[in-house]
């Protein structure tokens, strides 16, 4: 949680080639856990069929989050369904429901944290982790639409029912028959999350500093 960089290339195929143990590294890629084509079916689908269901009702305006270096132990990832409140009025075309990936890890440590959302014309940031003390988190989840970075596995898993995932304990854990992967260790660097929910059982921000600025993250 190494290979040659055409191995890299490969690895952002949309159609997974199985199971990969060892390291596996993606060179600027989204780390969607169901491939990029197929994510899309798979999920409606399962939706249709009563298998996904939202957790929580979210606000429906995503936040960015980005950071120099992530280092998690206990990984897994999965797709999900985000649903509004009815009659939302960040809805727009969606439905009132974003398809995403859920990242799961069970103790993280980050580096240079930097969170933002656009308010309309101001945007709210958090910096955090900055001066020498990273951002540590446990069972931290993010369900994200678009992440991206440099990453780097150890005894990964792809393929698997991510209703069985126990690496990154009870939160790692998604719907039965819903695709996944999971990991003993995952390291991003140059993170970059799209997101539209984010929960941890402990949060801890060294040099906390909120403020509006015209800029995001």
């Amino acid at each position: 949680m190494a290979m040659s960089e055409d191995a890299a290339v490969a690895a952002e195929t949309p159609t997974p080639t199985g199971t990969r143990r060892g390291r596996v590294r993606i060179k600027r890629t989204a780390l969607m856990a169901v491939p990029a084509v197929a994510v899309g079916g798979i999920l409606m689908t399962l939706t249709a069929q009563g298998v996904l269901a939202a957790q929580f009702s979210i606000s429906g305006m995503p936040f960015t989050i980005t950071a120099d270096k992530l280092d998690g132990d206990g990984f897994a990832q999965f797709g999900s369904l985000d649903s509004m409140i009815p009659d939302s009025p960040n809805a727009g075309n969606t439905g009132g429901q974003v398809l995403v990936a859920v990242s799961a890890i069970k103790t993280a440590q980050i580096t240079n944290l930097c969170q933002s959302v656009d308010l309309g014309g101001v945007n709210l940031v958090i910096h955090a982790g900055d001066q020498g003390t990273p951002v540590s988190a446990s069972d931290l989840t993010t369900d994200s639409d678009m992440l991206s970075g440099d990453a780097e596995f150890k005894n990964i898993e792809i393929g698997g029912d991510a209703s069985t995932y126990t690496k990154a304990g009870p939160v790692g854990k998604g719907q039965p028959g819903v695709f996944g992967q999971q990991a003993d260790h995952v390291q991003l660097t140059h993170l970059n999350q799209h997101n539209y929910a984010s929960t941890a059982v402990g949060f801890k921000l060294p040099n906390l500093r909120l403020s509006f600025s015209s800029k995001g993250c």
